[in-house]
């Protein structure tokens, strides 16, 4: 599971509304000035997100506004959602251009071939994504209050 911690923003009855940071790895990354993912993070760096996350087992009178929180996502679920943002798209744009190809061999056709396969695959992206919302696989779990960071006694046994 992916974790990551926030702070709370906001309590409903059924729902805690979770500030998370932004945070970028490229500082220690050698390739950072010829990137466009450097360029990215350096414009989007510390942006702050808000998301709705359901209680789950736990009452919302457990949690006060600025509680640290964590909260997790499934690695397959992830990784799922990301081929299918990235690929579906993409292949569809391309089966739309070589389906009007067929019939019509000049540029402009193809191109808009492309455009109507583009557009086809975030259709059905949105499809896929409002069918995973009401089965409830994308969502992200609440998995509790941060334990607080501090001096730690240790024992030590003679």
């Amino acid at each position: 599971m992916i974790v990551e911690t926030g702070r709370v923003v906001a309590i409903e009855q059924q729902a805690l509304w979770i500030e998370t940071i932004q945070k970028s790895t490229c500082g220690s990354c050698t390739a950072k000035n010829g990137c466009g993912q450097g360029l990215m993070n350096r414009v989007m760096d510390g942006r702050r997100n808000q998301l709705k996350v359901p209680l789950g087992e736990f009452s919302a009178a457990d949690f006060a506004i600025d509680d640290r929180v964590e909260m997790g996502v499934e690695e397959s679920t992830l990784l799922s959602g990301a081929l299918m943002v990235y690929l579906l798209p993409l292949f569809s744009m391309i089966a739309g251009m070589g389906l009007i190809s067929q019939w019509d061999s000049r540029d402009g056709i193809a191109a808009l071939g492309a455009a109507l396969g583009f557009v086809f695959g975030l259709l059905v992206l949105r499809v896929y994504n409002r069918w995973l919302e009401r089965r409830g696989r994308a969502q992200t779990v609440l998995l509790g209050r941060c334990r607080a960071a501090g001096v730690q006694t240790l024992d030590f046994q003679h």
